[in-house]
């Protein structure tokens, strides 16, 4: 489902003639790493209670790319305590992103949310690396102690994919799956619009879209 959205929103931007490249990805070389950054994702490593030296990503992907901007559809398993852990690390006080604020109000909101889809073992564990770096997970809904090795790995990628967008030259968009859109004279949540979206909801998201960038 969260693919499906992701693809008619591509479709629906192309539909209005917007250069967009879905499915975007960019190759992380190590010499971008520099100290500086390099401290920046051990302070989120140790928010998350990593256990070792961080594992960096080697390619960020995004879900499509307009022009220089890069954006990214985040679905509910990324608002939850973790992901909010990592947007007060030291990465969001050196750069500025225009959508963190929101996302820490998602995070303390949608947490529910989170764990209605999230208990999955694919999603609460993760692969094998995240129990690997965070620990075993505690049983599935229960976040006291170790809580989910999964999500914390989710929220440190998340954290990893913001900073290199950076380091790379690209301005990424975040849009959360709760974002509202004035539509019709009335707002309507993204997530529901891509759904089933028609000509006039699609104008509308297409506008949207446009004026984020505009703002950055």
């Amino acid at each position: 489902m969260h693919h499906s959205k992701i693809n008619k929103l591509v479709n629906l931007l192309l539909e209005q003639d917007l250069e967009v490249e879905s499915s975007f990805t960019l190759d992380v070389a190590p010499s971008i790493l520099d100290q500086r950054a390099s401290d920046l994702m051990q302070d989120v490593y140790q928010k998350l209670g990593g256990l070792h030296q961080p594992i960096l990503l080697n390619k960020v992907k995004f879900d499509f790319k307009i022009d220089h901007y890069v954006f990214v559809y985040d679905n509910e398993n990324h608002f939850n305590r973790y992901r909010l852990s990592s947007l007060k690390s030291k990465v969001y006080n050196t750069f500025s992103f225009i959508w963190k604020d929101a996302y820490l109000r998602l995070c303390r909101t949608y947490e529910r949310d989170c764990l209605k889809s999230g208990m999955q073992e694919r999603i609460w564990n993760g692969p094998p690396i995240a129990q690997k770096h965070f620990g075993a997970s505690e049983e599935p809904g229960d976040l006291s102690g170790s809580g989910a090795a999964g999500w914390k790995l989710n929220a440190y990628n998340d954290a990893q994919i913001d900073l290199y967008s950076r380091l790379l030259g690209y301005k990424l968009i975040r849009i959360p799956k709760y974002e509202n859109i004035m539509i019709g004279g009335s707002l309507k949540m993204i997530d529901q619009l891509l759904l089933s979206p028609n000509k006039g909801s699609a104008l509308g998201i297409a506008a949207w879209v446009k004026r984020k960038c505009e703002k950055l």
